[in-house]
């Protein structure tokens, strides 16, 4: 397998002008006694990064995690390096890491954009991951003066999103949709 794994694990996206963030989480209400903590070996941080060169093998265990029909990945990796913004959510535990959320946006670059494929490891559901995960994405899009955001949500996490801000079109209009026969 390691031989597969190494076809989607390329630098193509190098050439990407985009730096690499990584950021630490930090809980809400907890921040001054976040900062001042000394991380102690086996503690476990949080912390997100706007890389793209991910393990795509990592991302689909993580989307096989939730329950998310397989895609391939040759597809998955044109999805990643067309997006105008990719977010991972990573939980670094001593010298190893685990990739425990990912998102990622579309975007005319200038005032619209859409989320997609937001996904959080139901071992860090519940924990206010999500929200955390959302909102980095959100003051990322905000960062670049994007003021439209929009997304798709199934039916059983409307509210999650509707407690972030999300509401259904104000104006009444319906998405439409063209699929293939």
């Amino acid at each position: 397998m390691g031989f597969w794994k190494s076809l989607f694990n390329t630098t193509e996206t190098a050439t990407v002008s985009r730096s690499v963030n990584v950021e630490p989480y930090v809980p809400e209400g907890n921040r001054a006694a976040f900062a001042g903590a000394v991380a102690e070996p086996t503690a476990s941080r949080i912390f997100f990064s706007t890389d793209r060169d991910l393990d795509l093998y990592e991302l689909e265990e993580l989307c096989d995690s939730v329950g998310w029909s397989r895609r391939p990945l040759r597809k998955v990796k044109k999805a990643i390096q067309n997006s105008f913004l990719v977010v991972s959510m990573w939980e670094q535990r001593g010298a190893s890491r685990r990739l425990i959320g990912f998102s990622r946006a579309t975007s005319d670059h200038a005032f619209n954009a859409t989320i997609w494929d937001v996904v959080v490891h139901p071992e860090f559901q519940s924990k206010g991951m999500g929200k955390a995960l959302m909102k980095f994405i959100i003051k990322k899009l905000r960062s670049e003066d994007i003021s439209n955001i929009t997304l798709f949500a199934d039916p059983h996490v409307v509210d999650f999103y509707r407690n972030l801000g999300f509401m259904s079109d104000p104006e009444g209009i319906k998405g439409m949709f063209w699929y293939p026969d």
